[in-house]
């Protein structure tokens, strides 16, 4: 049971943990988790025991004595429970009370002393450990703090998307910035990757939407706060749902398989993916000529003592490309993020030849 998130196979169904946000009360986190139990969806049971917050004089949760709270809640239901560790003597807690999944939170895994703290004291230890992205997007980060679990011995180590911080975002809590995680998983694709749908979205309205997306993304499942009362929850009330509206979020959702052993649906995806790589290496082509017009004109420049950067003409340039981009489908944002790289290599193959 303990591992189950770890030898998943094909055609299993994704997987769920739940449970409040912080332990409260020893009733709160029992009649969550049998009600949770209940719906039979859930696979495993959470609850914040210690709650960092930003600032002091907040609910900062029960501490340990709500981990007896948690062990007979697993007890009643039959359910592992999960919980956050930051610091070693949490983990050393967990471990004397049984849990069975730890997590590393957000603001721990950006801090690479503490995730070696905590690699440290379980080292030895055969305990599953699901890392958080860190708050910003720093990818390196996150893939630290994997690999010093791993080099403490760690065989069961998975990875939890819930977001990112990110200035003036108004849509999320957390951005979730797919591509990061989508990152993580092309280059650790052995390690299970859950999402987090209620750091992401900080509210109730939009958990549905993310939490599907993350399923269509092949994510291995997800990470979702219940409360038995949510608007009278002591921490982040406006992100939890109750078990039933979770049984029924749950159930509404699409579950996509990663493949399938049609043989027509096989021979057409292969036929588009052949279409997807002529395409690109037409695209790579026509960069390579762009790049060498480029240089051409990084050339006329220093012979003329022109500066690199005509701010009129990148202006020209993208407005033209952005009106370009609309009349095909494509977003603002991919067209001004694709213009950025590729004006940004284009500066750098006329400084060489300014250079030259």
């Amino acid at each position: 049971m303990k591992s189950a998130l770890f030898n998943r196979k094909p055609d299993d169904k994704p997987y769920l943990i739940s449970g409040p946000c912080s332990a409260e009360t020893e009733e709160q986190v029992l009649d969550t988790c049998q009600r949770l139990a209940a719906t039979g969806k859930v696979q495993a049971l959470r609850a914040g025991i210690w709650k960092p917050r930003t600032k002091p004089g907040g609910f900062e949760g029960v501490g340990t004595k709500g981990l007896p709270w948690l062990k007979k809640a697993s007890e009643l239901t039959g359910l592992p429970i999960a919980v956050e560790v930051a610091t070693a003597k949490h983990v050393e807690d967990c471990l004397a009370f049984g849990v069975d999944i730890l997590w590393v939170g957000a603001r721990t895994t950006g801090n690479p002393f503490s995730v070696q703290e905590i690699a440290n004291v379980l080292r030895g230890v055969q305990v599953p450990v699901l890392v958080k992205n860190p708050i910003h997007p720093e990818l390196e980060l996150w893939v630290g703090a994997v690999e010093r679990l791993q080099k403490a011995g760690l065989e069961h180590v998975g990875l939890i998307h819930r977001g990112f911080s990110s200035y003036g975002n108004t849509d999320f809590r957390n951005a979730p910035m797919w591509h990061l995680p989508i990152e993580m998983k092309r280059r650790l694709p052995e390690l299970p990757l859950l999402c987090d749908p209620s750091h992401i979205c900080g509210r109730r309205d939009t958990l549905a939407a993310v939490a599907q997306q993350a399923l269509n993304l092949g994510f291995d499942g997800t990470m979702i706060e219940s409360h038995q009362n949510p608007d009278a929850a002591w921490s982040d009330a406006k992100q939890q749902i109750t078990p039933e509206v979770l049984r029924d979020l749950i159930e509404g959702l699409v579950w996509r398989h990663e493949t399938t052993n049609a043989r027509e649906f096989l021979t057409a995806l292969a036929s588009f993916r052949e279409q997807i790589n002529q395409l690109d290496a037409e695209i790579m082509q026509l960069l390579g000529r762009r790049m060498g017009v480029a240089e051409k004109i990084g050339l006329y420049k220093k012979e003329n003592d022109i500066t690199i950067l005509q701010t009129n003409r990148w202006n020209e340039v993208l407005e033209r490309a952005l009106r370009q981009g609309s009349s095909v489908g494509l977003t603002n944002d991919f067209v001004e993020q694709y213009l950025a790289a590729v004006h940004l290599e284009s500066i750098n193959r006329q400084n060489k030849v300014m250079e030259g």
